[in-house]
């Protein structure tokens, strides 16, 4: 068989085989990609760091509240714009498109439900919507919730994730929920109920400096930030090197600012413990 003549095999192009996007998520803390439905199983935590990812506002309630037993609150408000408020895009066209984008009307979603057989109140912010910022709306929404639970004897239990505080685009009216929030839970504390705030990644600004800060019981995710400002901005004012993990949930727990770091698959055992041991206080006090 001769060597030289022959005929040349042509080589086969191979397509190769597009991936589908967002099949796989990259952990922010340690860098390990994951499989996405891995990681929806494992409650939206990292297997390999036990970073708590990103949870929506229905997330959370359905995470924490008993199946079947959540029943919304005020779902038909949303904000105006009492400034006209205009920039690269007009207040009204960032609130039409976080509404599209996220299906729900504001930044956060309230209601009722019960935990392990105990009925409670609950907000829950979402950091998807204008990154969680409190707005009249917001502010409202979670005063009328807190007052449900004080007409109703409840617990009241408040879940923040926050990166945006008070809502610039409405100055003023927006910093008058942080005085109007934490005056309903003066109220409910005043006539003997529990509040519990529960802080994840990020909590910042004025929901930091108003509800999320003054609980009965203060716990949070692990790794969460939390704090008034960004550690960046806080060393470009000090012009000093912040601590090694300032403002994480670790660094706060060690320093009193929280009571307890609790991961996202005990979170509903550690609450129905705390209320059912409030409700025995509660009891021998009478």
């Amino acid at each position: 068989m001769p060597l030289f003549g022959r005929k040349r095999n042509n080589l086969i192009n191979v397509k190769k085989k597009e991936i589908p996007a967002g099949l796989w998520s990259k952990c922010p803390d340690c860098g390990a990609p994951t499989y996405r439905k891995e990681l929806e199983n494992n409650l939206n935590v990292c297997p390999k760091c036990g970073y708590h990812f990103f949870l929506t506002a229905q997330q959370r309630v359905d995470l924490l509240i008993t199946k079947g037993t959540f029943q919304e609150m005020d779902t038909n408000m949303f904000s105006t714009d009492p400034l006209k408020f205009r920039g690269p895009k007009t207040y009204q066209e960032k609130l039409k498109g976080d509404q599209k984008r996220t299906g729900i009307r504001c930044a956060v979603v309230t209601g009722t439900g019960e935990i392990h057989g105990k009925k409670i109140g609950i907000a829950v912010t979402d950091s998807r919507f204008i990154m969680g910022s409190m707005g009249s709306v917001v502010g409202e929404k979670i005063t009328r919730v807190i007052e449900f639970a004080t007409e109703h004897k409840l617990p009241m239990i408040i879940v923040s994730g926050s990166g945006g505080g008070a809502r610039m685009y409405e100055g003023a009216i927006s910093l008058m929920q942080m005085a109007k929030t934490c005056a309903a839970l003066s109220r409910h504390n005043n006539a003997g109920l529990l509040h519990i705030s529960i802080l994840t990644n990020p909590t910042m600004a004025g929901i930091m400096a108003s509800f999320a800060g003054i609980g009965d019981i203060i716990m949070a995710e692990p790794k969460a930030l939390i704090g008034f400002t960004g550690p960046r901005v806080i060393e470009q004012t000090i012009r000093q090197k912040l601590p090694e993990g300032f403002q994480k949930s670790e660094f706060l727990l060690a320093h009193g600012l929280i009571d307890m770091i609790v991961e996202r698959k005990d979170m509903a055992d550690r609450l129905s413990n705390i209320i059912n041991y409030s409700s025995k206080l509660e009891n021998k006090k009478e």
